[in-house]
Parts: C-alpha cells; structure tokens; sequence
C-alpha cells in the first residue's frame, strides 16, 4: 500500500489536462487566435511582444491590448473493464493577456506583456473510478515580459523579451483509508511557485513588400514549488503516522522552450496569409520529483517518470480586411501530442488536437477597436491498457470550445 501510495503521490501534481500539447495554453491574442494562433511571420501588433519581439519594431502606433479567453473543456473517460463512462466536471477557465508598446522613436520601441502560456484544470469528483490518482487540479502560470525591440533597417527587425515567470498548483485526491464514519480519506497538495526566468528572443524580416518571414524562440522556465502545504482529511488514528500533519512539500516542473518560424505572404491589399511551425521541446519533462518534509506513505521522497517527446505544432491562417472597420479571420493547427504510450493519465489524457478558428476584428475609430475570436478543440479518441501506477487504464477523449474577446487603444 505505501509504494502504491507514493506512485500516486509522484504522477499527479504538476499536470493537469490543458487543451494543448502537454500543459501548455496557446491563447495568446484574440486577433492570432482567429487566424490559427499564427505570428511568427507577421507584424501583430502589441502581441508581437508574445509572438515575435523582433516585429514590434515595425508596429505603426503606440497601443495597449487587453484580451481573455472564456476555456470550455469536456473530457471523457471509460475503464477498459465496463462501459460505464465518466466526463470531467470542468469550470470555465480564463487564460488572458495584456499587452503595451511604445515607440521611443523611428527605430526603437519598447513593451511589456502580461499573459499565461501554460496552465490547466480537470475535475474529476470524488466517486469515479481513478479517484485515488486525482479528483481535481489546478494549475497556473503567468508570465511578465518587458521588451525591446530595435528596428536595424527598413526590413529587419530584433527583439528581446526578459521573462519574469510565477504560477500556482493545487491538487486534490481521494485517499485509499476511511475514517470510524466510513467516509474517505482525502490529500490537499497546494502552493506557489518561486519566480522563475527567461527569455523570449525573436527576428522579423520583411523581404519584400508582400513576403515577410521571422523566428522566434521562447526559453525553457524552471518553476519551483518550495514550502507547499499537504494536507489530509478523515484519516483514521491508525493511519495518521503515514500522513503527519504540518507537513510541507516540494517539487519541480520544467515549462518548455519553443522555437517558431513563420512566414507571412500579402496577396493584395485585402488578404494576409500566415503559415507557422513550433518545435516545444517538451523532452526537458523526464519526470517529477517530489520532496516531503516528514515521509508520507513511509518516505521523504517520491519520483514518477514522465518521459515526454518533444512535439511540433503545425499553424495556419488567414485574415481579409473587408473594408476599412471590418477584418474576417480563419486558420487552423495540428498539435502533436508529448504524451508517450504507457504514460497516458487522468492529469494529461493528452492526445493529438486538431484546431479550427474563426475571428473578427472591427475598429470603432482609429484609437479603438475589439478583436473576437471563437476556437474548436477536438483531440483525437486515446486507449492506453498499460497498468498505470495509479491503475487507471482506459480510453479518453477531449474537446474544447473557446470564445474570446480584447480590447485594444492606440495612441
């Protein structure tokens, strides 16, 4: 019971189910998001600092954008012994950005973006089936990005953005005791991460007046969770030397590096068409680790394999301006999958996604427009029948269904 306890203890904490490769959010402007979250390539405006620092330089106003995601996930699940079937009870969760950019003059243009590129959440209540691997998750990341970005001629452009990174974790599971009342023992594992760094380095080159081109690269994070709190209830006085009370816990997760290229081509006047492709080098996320102040389950010291592959994201979109106030949006993407056979999980049942997009943009005047955009989700149907330390095996299937809308000003 003790080992089995502590496997479950180190397969959970960190990765609950996003609706991206692995735990990754790709909500990063309404506007992209509308056009298949392509940018690389292309000057986007304020969301260049997220996109490609490389092309703010290039941007023609001062602005600042405000945006939110409204993130809708169904998650279903069935054991491979019945054909009973569990859905995940999901709250909307709101990814958002916020983004300001100020040119200093012709060549230099400074900002700072505010915005979650990683995070996720599952509920899974406390009467199925896989309950003593994971009820429910809950975990966020936030990213604080001052940027520079210097124009060194008419058709290129280099940026750098110092990412200031922090986030939270907070995860909930049924324990294999009962209490004199017959009710179910239950761990709590909540806490902050410390600050983590980085960089989001980024190049745009407009080669002609049609064809532009940028690449952009985003560094792996190491969030650290120091001094969490455990806690449990409805432990019988039998059980209570294995989960002492006041204990606290640590634990590791990488967020990963990303390297884009994008390629932006201007049919006319009216159609912009954008093409990108990410590497997420999701390998760094070997496997978890966790440190507990007093033992848990009989040890300090518990460690799962998570054993991710790195993953490509394949990105298309389009955008025509119909008239002066009106833009119509559409794109797609392929998300391959990190997740490996045998390591599939109720906290990242990923599996290959598949994202339709569609958006409008409209400007009330030249100081002030909205950009909108809804996103369809559908990641592919995944059996997995390895035994699973936590001993949930079975097949998954997600979908997503995400509308957004931002604000944004120029000046």
């Amino acid at each position: 019971m003790k080992s089995k306890l502590l496997a479950l203890f180190g397969s959970a904490l960190l990765s609950g189910t996003a609706m991206a490769g692995g735990y990754q959010v790709n909500l990063a402007s309404q506007r992209q998001i509308g056009m298949g979250h392509t940018g690389t390539g292309i000057e986007t405006g304020t969301s260049s600092i997220f996109f490609n620092p490389g092309a703010m330089s290039f941007i023609r106003q001062n602005g600042i954008t405000i945006g939110a995601s409204a993130l809708s996930s169904k998650i279903a699940y069935k054991p491979s012994e019945s054909n009973i079937t569990t859905e995940a009870d999901n709250g909307i969760s709101t990814p958002f950005h916020v983004y300001g950019a100020y040119k200093v003059d012709d060549l230099l243009t400074v900002g700072l973006g505010v915005y979650t590129p990683f995070g996720s959440g599952v509920n899974w209540g406390t009467e199925w089936n896989g309950r003593f691997g994971l009820n429910e998750i809950d975990l966020k990341a936030i990213f604080f990005q001052p940027t520079v970005s210097y124009k060194v001629s008419d058709k290129l452009g280099l940026g750098v953005g110092f990412v200031v990174a922090t986030g939270a974790v907070n995860l909930q599971r049924v324990l294999p005791v009962q209490n004199a009342q017959g009710a179910e023992g239950g761990i709590e594992l909540d806490g902050g991460a410390k600050t983590g760094f980085g960089v989001n380095v980024g190049a745009f080159f407009q080669a002609t007046e049609k064809f532009s081109i940028g690449i952009d690269y985003r560094s792996k994070i190491e969030l650290e969770v120091e001094g969490g709190d455990v806690l449990f209830t409805n432990v019988p006085a039998a059980a209570r030397g294995n989960f002492p009370e006041g204990t606290e816990f640590s634990a590791m997760l990488p967020l990963p590096a990303t390297l884009s290229l994008g390629l932006g081509y201007k049919v006319n006047e009216q159609l912009t068409l954008a093409a990108d492709v990410s590497h997420v080098g999701w390998s760094a996320y070997e496997s978890l680790r966790f440190n507990f102040t007093q033992p848990v389950g009989g040890s300090n010291v518990s460690e799962s394999a998570r054993n991710y592959d790195d993953a490509f994201i394949y990105r298309i979109g389009a955008e025509y301006q119909l008239n002066d106030k009106l833009a119509l949006r559409a794109g797609a993407y392929y998300d391959q999958t990190p997740v490996q056979d045998g390591y599939l999980t109720p906290e990242t049942p990923d599996a290959d996604s598949r994202g339709i997009s569609g958006g409008i943009g409209y400007a009330f005047s030249d100081k002030f427009s909205v950009d909108a955009s809804f996103l369809y989700i559908n990641k592919k149907e995944r059996t997995d029948t390895a035994e699973f330390s936590r001993g949930v095996s079975g097949t998954f299937k997600s979908v997503a269904y995400i509308p957004g809308l931002a604000l944004n000003y120029n000046f």
